[in-house]
């Protein structure tokens, strides 16, 4: 069908692109009018853009793009945008009506009500003739009542909550009460402004001086958050107010919840300054962050600073730590290079040469966590890098720090330069070999290892851990080091020994999935589970130890027979299961890759069988899998894993801000959810909830992995069941991301049955479905040749045409939608013939302007006659209601159906011999005879056509 594949949604050839780059701003305008009028208001806005780059900023042409754009904005609900653009095209003609009613538009869905009644008064008042304007502004008129209503209540409310917090005679726990309500008064949108009227921050900041109490200050910093948030002006004021030193002293604290509050209040401050919001995945606005780039500089800076601070709390620089780990990422604040730049990769490294167990005067206070959260943040810095010359400019900053510790003489200094090294090895993996590539550093750290300090030993076993990262990165480490591994093995000291214990089961794992290879002797490999076991159930056994004994595990399980006996030990995988419920995120790793080995969700190439056979003639070495990591073998794993509550475990360990932790946390939840029988108890349990985050944020692979196991529980469940209230729409967005033609054929098969279970649920949610051309990216689907794919496209737009926004796009004049989906009717597959079937007959059902275009399609009767006379009851429901509708429609259309095979078809449908048709169907057809009588095309008790004259009918 070639007319089809040309519909308006394909993407552009590159003669097409050259097109576009030959326009003038003109045809540009034009054909963003045209993808406009035709629903694709993503492709009209680049258009507008693009067109908007060859105009002068203060000509009248790019006033009307602006206002354009404005319009595409407003139908893809960026009413921000919206805002921006329309008072663009305001500043060069103020008094256009059409930028007027656009800002004002947004302005109301923005909540933004006195703005939009400003606008809407200003429409009025420039054209009264507006009709569109009058219910606006009767409703906005209502709205300002009810404000200036509750701005007279909640000024009250503000004024006798700062009287009393200030106030001399007022006891502490009305104090506490009272702090606590102006943070529930900032939090509302006429209550922050009061606040800010009645000079709420400075009174706010004499409270915390005038109580010293925890729960004061905590009031005190939610409140300053609340009135940050969302409102630029606002943060502007509160940080003028309180200066940015304010906020890393405020981290300077012991209390884990009063940290919280300030890392978040800073956070909400970078969030406002650069336009973005990291935990609903919306990513930094560039044009903002420029205006905005003194002022988060300034705070960058200060965090970065104070991070090696030697009084700051151990809670506090974990918080640190992990705000610049957020932001620092080019999706977010770009911010890697200036870090550099400014010397925090030094005070970066200077943490992570700290260690717990050394102690003098100048010594930092740290956590557990702490030295994870300093890989994870050097990784994302050295990821900011963007070219060979700053990646360059990172080593030689690293390697100067490097020499700078081992050019002291004493043994502190190489220990500390050892640990630094781990946690490059455990970050950015490439400068950390670049270390190790250094002349004499692989040599150092052996020797600490065979010295008689145990300080040493423990931290260079632990950078020979992380050093051993694959096969052929670690084979000086496996020559030189095994031995060594080995007699620290033998170590009375446990910390000592399962360091060692971990370094040989890595070393022994380097062959990775491949069975055909061995590092070390049959058998080994069990042997030192059994070792690793020892420590993970024994409960005299610390945290710490237990969390290195799982980490060995994690290279073991690449071992099928491993695999195969730990999840046989029920005690063993109970232990694994409660260490990683703890939410200890400095058991992330280990835990995570084992439950990924044992759920076998790893990435696994697929095997052809004639590339094998070639390599084997090349005489290639060819992998070969492990016989116990065959299906059956990986169902009963994942089964057995469900069932000891390995899902409440994932839950606890998704807080990591590690994006690789996060993909191996979507892996094991996608494998689990691979089971419709197991979907029920990870919603019972939490999981949809963090999968929806975990969709959002982390890498695109796990993504994408995440968004696949929640397409998975929203095909077999209500989806308002397993995402009550909002979260329905939010799982949207990650599902029909899966809609892409690089994810595999059934993720876009899960995404698609997904997306036609959640159309069902509400308008809201079919309204985030149809946002950015999503109905076009579910209608390439049923052009593919792939069944099962077509059969899910046709269903999900079945689904949604109870959508006005679906009938509409449908309507628009030149696009073969109602043609497309006649033919699809036609289809050889029962059930796509029935969705397509009861799609049509619900759009002719409410548009005649889609009955009209039925007969553009040649083979309308055919089809037509085919669908009504089908043996299959639904389809001949689904047919003869399409042809009652057309009937209905007008008479120019009734007329065209009496004039064919259909009449008869209707006739004996209605007829009271027939008894293998359905009520329904006979009720359909009489009804449809009715109408045709009714418009005198038929005369009554006959099935002769009736004659009438060209004026009794009616024009088409």
């Amino acid at each position: 069908m070639p007319d089809i594949a040309e519909e308006a949604g394909k993407a552009m050839t590159s003669t097409e692109v050259t097109k576009l780059d030959d326009m003038d701003a003109a045809q540009l305008k034009d054909e963003g009018n045209a993808l406009f009028s035709a629903g694709d208001y993503s492709g009209a806005v680049k258009l507008y853009s693009k067109a908007l780059k060859q105009c002068p900023e203060t000509s009248t042409e790019a006033a009307t793009l602006l206002k354009n754009r404005a319009a595409a904005y407003l139908k893809l609900g960026e009413h921000q945008k919206v805002v921006r653009d329309a008072t663009a095209a305001l500043e060069i003609t103020p008094a256009d009506v059409k930028a007027l009613f656009r800002r004002c538009q947004a302005y109301e869905k923005l909540e933004n009500y006195s703005d939009a009644f400003k606008d809407a008064r200003a429409v009025n008042h420039l054209d009264p003739k507006n009709s569109a304007i009058q219910p606006i502004l009767s409703r906005l008129n209502v709205k300002m009542q009810e404000i200036a209503k509750q701005q007279a209540s909640t000024m009250n409310k503000v004024k006798s909550m700062f009287d009393l917090v200030l106030g001399e005679d007022t006891s502490p726990e009305n104090r506490v009460q009272a702090a606590n309500n102006i943070v529930a008064l900032s939090k509302e949108k006429a209550g922050a402004e009061l606040i800010m009227k009645e000079s709420g921050v400075t009174k706010l900041l004499a409270l915390m001086k005038l109580e010293k109490n925890e729960e004061i200050s905590l009031a005190v910093i939610r409140a300053l958050g609340e009135l940050c948030k969302n409102n630029i002006s606002r943060t502007y004021e509160v940080l003028k107010e309180i200066g940015v030193s304010f906020l890393v002293e405020n981290l300077n604290s012991n209390s884990e919840n009063y940290v919280s509050a300030v890392q978040y209040f800073i956070q909400v401050i970078l969030n406002v300054l650069a336009g973005m919001d990291i935990r609903n995945g919306k990513k930094s606005d560039k044009k903002l962050m420029k205006e905005n780039e003194q002022m988060i500089d300034q705070i960058m800076q200060s965090l970065v600073k104070t991070v090696s601070s030697r009084i700051m709390s151990a809670i506090g620089r974990d918080a640190l730590l992990e705000l610049i780990m957020k932001n620092v990422e080019y999706e977010s604040l770009n911010w890697g290079l200036k870090l550099i730049d400014c010397e925090g990769l030094w005070n970066l490294l200077d943490v992570a040469s700290e260690l717990q167990e050394i102690h003098y005067e100048s010594s930092m206070r740290i956590t557990g966590r702490t030295l994870a959260h300093v890989s994870v943040a050097l990784e994302r810095i050295y990821y900011c890098m963007d070219c060979d010359k700053s990646r360059e400019k990172f080593r030689n900053k690293m390697m100067e720090f490097i020499n700078d510790k081992l050019s002291g003489a004493d043994i502190e200094n190489k220990v500390r330069a050892t640990s630094a090294i781990t946690a490059l090895l455990q970050g950015p993996v490439e400068a950390g070999n670049a270390c190790l590539a250094q002349k004499g550093v692989v040599e150092m750290m052996l020797a600490m290892a065979s010295s008689e300090d145990e300080l040493q030993q423990r931290v260079s076993a632990e950078a020979i851990i992380a050093a051993a990262s694959k096969k052929d990165k670690c084979t000086a480490i496996v020559s030189m080091g095994t031995d060594i591994l080995k007699k620290l093995y033998q170590s009375k000291n446990d910390n000592i020994k399962v360091r060692a214990l971990v370094g040989l089961c890595k070393l022994g794992s380097s062959g990775g999935f491949d069975a055909s290879i061995k590092m070390f002797s049959e058998g080994s490999s069990l042997k030192l589970a059994k070792a690793c076991r020892k420590f993970l159930v024994n409960p005299k056994k610390d945290k710490d130890l237990r969390k290195w004994a799982v980490e060995g595990l994690s290279y073991l399980t690449l071992d099928g027979d491993v695999k195969e006996e730990l999840i046989e030990d029920k005690e063993a995988v109970q232990a694994l299961i409660e260490l990683t419920k703890t939410g200890d995120l400095s058991v992330v790793y280990g835990s995570v890759t084992t439950l990924v080995n044992l759920t076998n969700s790893y990435d696994q190439e697929e095997v052809i069988p004639e590339l094998v056979e070639l390599a084997k003639f090349a005489k290639q070495h060819v992998p070969e899998t492990h016989v116990k990591d065959a299906k059956e073998f990986v169902d009963k794993r994942v089964k057995a894993l469900a069932e000891s509550g390995v899902t409440v475990a994932l839950v606890a360990l998704a807080k990591t801000e590690s994006k690789n932790s996060k993909e191996l946390i979507s892996r094991v939840f996608n494998a689990i959810c691979e089971h419709p029988d197991l979907r029920g108890a990870v919603v019972q349990q939490g999981g949809a909830k963090v999968l929806v985050n975990l969709a959002l944020e982390g890498t695109e692979k796990g993504k994408m992995t995440a968004a696949q196991a929640l397409s998975r529980i929203a095909i077999t469940m209500n989806p308002e069941v397993a995402f009550p209230g909002q979260r329905c729409a939010e799982v949207v967005r990650p599902i029909m991301a899966l809609l892409h033609p690089e994810c595999k054929a059934l993720q876009n098969f899960e995404a698609l049955m997904a997306l036609t279970n959640l159309a069902q649920v509400s308008p809201s949610v079919r309204s985030r479905i149809l946002k950015d051309a999503g109905l076009m990216k579910i209608e390439e689907y049923m052009y593919q040749d792939h069944e099962m794919l077509r059969r899910a496209a046709t269903q999900c737009v079945a689904n949604l045409m109870v959508s006005d926004d679906v009938v509409r796009l449908y309507e628009i004049p030149g696009n073969d939608r109602v043609k497309f989906l006649l033919l699809v009717s036609d289809d050889e597959d029962l059930e796509t013939s029935k969705a397509a079937s009861g799609a049509l007959a619900m759009l002719t059902s409410v548009s005649r302007k889609a009955c009209k275009k039925i007969f553009d399609v040649k083979a309308w009767l055919e089809i037509l006659c085919k669908l009504c006379a089908s043996a299959d009851k639904e389809i001949c429901h689904r047919g003869v209601a399409i042809v009652h509708n057309l009937i209905h429609a007008s008479h120019a259309c009734a007329e065209k159906i009496i004039e064919t095979d259909l009449f008869q078809i209707l006739m004996a449908l209605t007829r009271p011999e027939v008894d293998d048709v359905p009520q329904k169907v006979k009720d359909l057809a009489q009804a449809a005879l009715k109408k045709a009588e009714e418009w005198k095309l038929i005369k009554v008790n006959t099935g002769e056509v009736q004659e009438d004259s060209e004026d009794e009918k009616e024009e088409n």
